[in-house]
């Protein structure tokens, strides 16, 4: 028996001890307290200021900083933090933040997140930011990503938010927009309305008139640019004859 098989073998009988030696009855009791805390959070959270609306390709909403501050609050658990690793070139314009998040009950530590930030990211670029303020601004952000990661753990909330991405989302969707394909337009979920959970392309099929409504009429970019794609037939053939209405006659 190899070396590497035996410590394989004596891990996985570590693990098992530990499931076969737990009190099963308190591990459900434990379950269904997490489930519970779970669903006071969804309904004590307000949408656009605890956690981000949900935007298309992600299946659940992003956690945001005040959000995560509400729910150590209710915790009654304090945050510390730590910076673990940091680069600050002013001569370049280059600024690095890595921080650890410390939660505390009691002065005891629960649990650990880890954030980062730097002037290279996209949002930064473009000369949109004062480069003088870049070092503040990234450490701030390196804090809040690093607070959140330790919230969603602590709170065991990861299955119903992901990570306080807020600040990137604009720049994503934009992207999202720009390379989007029929079909990733046809498997958009819709989040609200009349056909809340429906797919644009399940949507087209029920409703093409609400699919044109949403079109010329939603405020969210990437939904516009899918209904459009979804309808580009209809869009063409409509741009055609406008054309045409307006030819002189010969």
């Amino acid at each position: 028996m190899s070396d590497d098989f035996k410590v394989k073998e004596d891990n996985y009988n570590y693990a098992l001890s530990i499931i076969e030696n737990m009190d099963i009855e308190n591990v459900e009791n434990s379950m269904q307290k997490i489930y519970r805390f779970q669903q006071v959070i969804q309904k004590t959270l307000v949408e656009g200021h605890d956690y981000g609306k949900t935007f298309y390709g992600s299946s659940k909403p992003s956690l945001l900083k005040p959000g995560a501050e509400k729910i150590l609050m209710l915790l009654g658990i304090s945050s510390e933090y730590e910076i673990i690793d940091k680069v600050q070139n002013y001569e370049d314009g280059f600024f690095a933040f890595s921080v650890k998040s410390i939660l505390k009950k009691n002065e005891k530590i629960v649990t650990e997140g880890l954030g980062h930030s730097n002037s290279r990211e996209r949002k930064y670029l473009g000369g949109r930011q004062d480069i003088y303020m870049l070092g503040n601004t990234c450490l701030k952000m390196a804090k809040k990503r690093a607070l959140v990661d330790a919230t969603l753990t602590v709170a065991s909330l990861s299955d119903i938010f992901t990570q306080d991405m807020e600040d990137m989302t604009q720049f994503e969707e934009e992207e999202r927009v720009e390379t989007m394909t029929l079909k990733d337009a046809q498997n958009i979920k819709v989040t609200f309305g009349k056909y809340n959970g429906n797919t644009l392309g399940e949507i087209y099929n029920k409703d093409k008139g609400y699919i044109r409504w949403l079109a010329e009429k939603s405020r969210e970019d990437g939904i516009s640019r899918a209904c459009k794609l979804i309808l580009s037939p209809d869009f063409e053939t409509e741009e055609v004859q406008q054309k045409a209405n307006k030819l002189p006659p010969e």
